[in-house]
């Protein structure tokens, strides 16, 4: 269903990206945000999956700003390659690809953004920097930032058994982000992805479910 672009950002570099389209009048955009393990068989999955829901969806290819066509295993050695990369980049610059990539879809009407782990941070970020409708997952980055006042809807899921985002983290969302909807499952991080150790079946469906309730409010039919 799915194809790989190039993107152009403003920094003057094309970055790489996937796009899926629905089969119909598109209901909106979404941009899909990665994990550090870059745009990987399972991120593609997701976009594909967005289309099927009636959404054109894009994936920018974040890390290609310092190394193209990144795809890492989910072991230690990925790990810590993702997050020498994710440093490397910087939220700035992952910030602009999701300006870019929401801009070349800007035809299917107006866009929203989700993103997972990492990339759920960057996704809080849009919201705040980019005023987009905002789902993110387990971001957890995310702390430092929840001053920023959030400028459009905003929805939070999180794992209760995460070590990464400990229930005193939760409580600082609640805290900082009080006009936010979150969401707490019986799961540990990465929960959404099913390659990895983490993944709950039921948490990601309800989780999707939701998300799409959400887009559905925020984004179709919106001028």
């Amino acid at each position: 269903m799915g194809q790989t672009i190039n993107l152009p950002t403003d920094a003057m570099q094309c970055i790489g990206a996937y796009r899926a389209d629905p089969a119909g009048t598109p209901r909106g955009g979404i941009v899909v945000v990665q994990e550090i393990f870059g745009v990987n068989a399972h991120i593609r999955r997701v976009v594909d999956g967005y289309a099927q829901a009636g959404y054109v969806a894009v994936a920018p290819a974040v890390f290609d700003y310092v190394e193209s066509g990144v795809e890492l295993g989910y072991d230690e050695a990925g790990v810590a390659r993702g997050r020498a990369l994710a440093a490397e980049v910087g939220f700035e610059r992952a910030v602009a690809a999701v300006a870019s990539a929401r801009d070349a879809i800007a035809s299917a009407g107006r866009s929203g953004v989700v993103g997972y782990c990492w990339g759920g941070t960057v996704t809080f970020l849009a919201n705040t920097r980019l005023g987009l409708p905002t789902v993110v997952y387990y971001g957890g980055r995310s702390v430092p930032f929840l001053h920023e006042r959030a400028k459009a809807p905003l929805m939070f899921h999180f794992g209760e058994r995460d070590p990464i985002i400990p229930p005193e983290a939760r409580a600082q969302h609640h805290e900082q982000q009080p006009q936010a909807t979150i969401h707490v499952y019986p799961a540990g991080h990465g929960f959404n992805c099913d390659m990895r150790a983490d993944y709950d079946a039921a948490s990601a469906a309800l989780a999707l479910e939701r998300t799409l309730a959400f887009f559905g409010e925020h984004l179709a039919g919106a001028p």
